[in-house]
Order: structure tokens, then C-alpha cells, then sequence
């Protein structure tokens, strides 16, 4: 691709809604990378009913071409966790003529947007569904797959959809990964050799997350930000929020985010019964931004993850951050945040997401512990490593794999199929 020729036209795909979950950041955020760098763009993205006209970037809503759950399929929009912070399907209730009226659906409305747009390249998320049809529509356009490891999980949560995902998905030119255990994962799953897996991490903003102005006295102050889920770690946080009141009675933790179904709804309740705890419903990058600039620690006791943003986030906003010890956040952020981060073990796990519960009693006691410390810590500065993980600094390792791609001829959907 040369550099002085016109630049090539994005394609971007997201199965559903953008800015609302750790996916939807990463297209927002590489929307207005590419932006900057001068691509012409489009974006394709699931919304429910009542939001016809979601917001990506900086685009005009005429380059925004929302797929309506309750529209264009008559069912709410599935979500790739099964605990969101909307109202969603779970993929597992999804009945075989939903799967169906899906996959047509959304094949539909991919071909009548490529037809109209003529896209150079296709940027898709999540390692699922959407993913796996787009050769299908677009056998001659290269496309490259982002994978936020919630398709992996998908595909144990949802063994009869799993081989479809494989076969499909499989045939992609390339693909980008947060962190190397996730390049080792798609490898085996997928069977692709290793040079068409890019790592690429992930990223924060750094006009939204930063330090400046910040309050260096306050009472101590702990926030946690996703979605009220036990698979996030939120009921321990609590339980570990109540055995430190005793000791620190000023104690307050700030709730960012949302959920939905019985399990959000306990939660929510649980909070709202105790005093030590504010929720602040949804926030967007620059309330939360804001929010973590008046809070000393943040902590994600999450059960699973693949390389979660929020916590460099965090860090860039002058927060310690505890978290557990989740093979990502060990191997990809350990080494770039150091002593900000402080790690808590993971409790022996019965499901990829959910602990065993003889384990929860000694984790609960090593949140608290690691919390406690991380109060009576003075505010760290922000560390050099963090640097890495900008969404400029990720855009530019994502621009490099669509300019390879975009240099020579795609590989043949048919040749990939095996």
C-alpha cells in the first residue's frame, strides 16, 4: 500500500452495541485512530430497538449502519458475555431457528452495506457468529478478526454453535489478539499458523485518563467499573468491602456500571443496602475518567478476562489498581504498570468463569488484604510502560496488518476453508 495513494476504505463490524462494553471502546477508539490517519470509514453494528442511531467515533450517522435487534430479527440483541450491561439474549437460549433467522438476518445486511459501500478491507470483532459469515458475503475482501477472548468463551458456554464459528471464522486473513496466550488459544482452536495471529494489545485515552488536577489527600476511596456479574468478581468485592468497614470506617466504593437479569438484580439490591457503597449506573469514558481521578484504588476482582483496558485506564488516572492474577493482565500488563498493580491469586475455578466455592473464603481474605495495602499507599505516578498502551500506539500495530493485507492478494476463502 502505498503511502501517497489514497487511502483505503474500513469496513468495521461489531455484533453489538458500541462504547458500552470493552469491544465497543476498541472500535470507537479505532474509528477515531483511523480517522486521524485519514481512512475513509463505515461501521455496522448491532443496537437495540430503541437506539436506532448509535454513535461510533466521529462518524457521520450516514456511515453508521445499525443492524436493529427487535427489527431486523425479531428477538433482543445477543450479548458476547452473558451478563451485560444492557438488556440482552444469552446465545445459549438462542433457539436453532433464531440461530437461523440470525445469520440470514445479518448476512442481509452485510451484502446490501459492502454493495453500496465497496470496502477495501473488513474489521470485524469478536470471534464468533458475525465473524464467521463474512467470507461468505465477502469472499474477495481481505477481513481481519479482532478477538476479545468472550468468542473462546462463548464456544464452551455454547459447544452446538462452536464448530460453525471454527469453519467460518477460520478462512479470515488475519487476526488481532490482546495478549500471547490468547495467539496460543486461536492457534489451536482455529488452526492457523502463527503468522496470521498479530498481538496487539489494548488501549486507553489519554485526554480522558490522566492524572492532571488530581487531589492527592482523600478518604479512602475504592471504585470498580463493569458489569454486576459474578463472573467480574463484583459479590467478593463486596463481601471484602464489609470486612474492611471495621477497620476503615470512611471507607466508600463507587460502583460504575450496569447489568441485567436476576444475578444484576441481586447485586444491584445488595449494594443498595449498604452504606459504604455509591452506584453510578452507566458512565462514559470521560465520567468515568473523572470518577477514577477522585478514587485511590480500582479493583477488578474478575473471574475472566482477556486483557482488560480499564485497569491501564486506571493506572493513567493515578490509581493503584488491584486485580486478580488473570494470565493477561500476569503476563501483558504486569511488566508495564509494576508497582501500581498489585495481584491477587485466582480461586480454584469449577467453569472458565465460576470459582469453586471452598475457595471463595481464603480469596475474600487476600482481596481484603491486598485493598487494605493498596489504601495506605501513596498515589503512584504513572508508569513508563504504560506508554505502550495507547490507542495510538495500538492503532499503529493494527494499521500495519491492514497494510500487509491490503499489499498483496487475500488468501482464497476456499483455500482457508480445508
Amino acid at each position: 500500500m502505498d503511502a501517497h495513494s489514497p487511502k483505503p476504505k474500513i469496513l468495521h463490524v461489531l455484533s453489538q452495541r458500541p462504547s458500552r462494553t470493552g469491544s465497543g471502546v476498541t472500535l470507537d477508539s479505532m474509528v477515531r485512530c483511523a480517522d486521524n490517519a485519514g481512512y475513509p470509514q463505515i461501521a455496522v453494528v448491532g443496537t437495540p430497538s430503541d437506539d436506532h442511531q448509535p454513535e461510533v467515533g466521529e462518524l457521520a450517522a450516514s456511515d453508521v449502519y445499525p443492524f436493529v435487534f427487535g427489527g431486523d430479527v425479531p428477538f433482543d440483541l445477543p450479548g458476547m458475555s452473558d451478563v451485560m450491561p444492557y438488556a440482552t439474549r444469552r446465545w445459549a437460549s438462542l433457539t436453532d431457528t433464531e440461530i437461523d433467522q440470525y445469520v440470514l438476518a445479518w448476512s442481509r445486511h452485510l451484502e446490501e452495506v459492502i454493495d453500496r459501500v465497496q470496502p477495501d478491507l473488513i474489521h470485524s470483532h469478536h470471534i464468533w457468529l458475525l465473524s464467521s459469515i463474512l467470507k461468505d458475503v465477502a469472499a474477495e475482501i481481505p477481513v481481519v478478526t479482532h478477538c476479545h477472548a468472550t468468542g473462546l468463551r462463548q464456544m464452551e458456554l455454547c459447544p452446538h454453535l462452536a464448530q460453525r464459528v471454527v469453519a467460518g471464522c477460520r478462512r479470515n486473513d488475519a487476526f488481532c489478539v490482546l495478549h500471547r496466550e490468547h495467539a496460543q488459544q486461536l492457534a489451536t482452536i482455529l488452526d492457523l499458523t502463527p503468522e496470521r495471529i498479530h498481538t496487539v494489545a489494548a488501549g486507553y485515552r489519554e485526554d480522558l485518563f490522566h492524572a492532571q488536577q488530581r487531589s492527592q489527600e482523600m478518604t479512602p476511596t475504592v471504585v470498580f467499573a463493569g458489569k454486576f456479574s459474578q463472573a467480574k468478581g463484583l459479590p467478593w468485592l463486596l463481601d471484602a468491602v464489609d470486612r474492611l468497614s471495621s477497620a476503615v470506617p470512611q471507607l466508600k466504593l463507587h460502583v460504575a456500571g450496569s447489568g441485567s437479569g436476576a444475578e444484576a438484580d441481586a447485586l444491584r439490591n445488595r449494594m443498595a443496602s449498604m452504606s459504604q457503597v455509591q452506584m453510578h449506573g452507566m458512565l462514559s469514558q470521560a465520567e468515568l475518567g473523572a470518577l477514577l481521578r477522585r478514587c485511590q484504588v480500582f479493583v477488578l476482582p474478575s473471574m475472566y478476562e482477556g486483557l482488560p483496558l480499564v485497569l491501564v485506564e486506571a493506572v493513567a488516572s493515578g490509581c493503584h489498581v488491584v486485580c486478580t492474577a488473570l494470565p493477561g493482565v500476569t503476563r501483558e500488563l504486569q511488566p508495564a504498570l509494576g508497582t501500581a498493580l498489585c495481584l491477587v491469586p485466582l480461586p480454584a475455578m469449577r467453569t472458565i468463569d465460576q470459582p469453586d466455592p471452598t475457595g471463595l473464603p481464603q480469596f475474600v481474605s487476600e482481596l481484603t488484604t491486598a485493598i487494605q495495602r493498596a489504601i495506605d499507599r501513596p498515589l503512584p505516578e504513572l508508569p513508563a510502560g504504560a506508554k505502550q498502551f495507547t490507542w495510538p500506539s495500538v492503532f499503529q500495530r493494527v494499521e500495519r496488518i491492514w497494510s500487509e493485507l491490503l499489499g498483496k492478494a487475500p488468501v482464497s476463502a476456499n483455500d482457508q476453508a480445508g
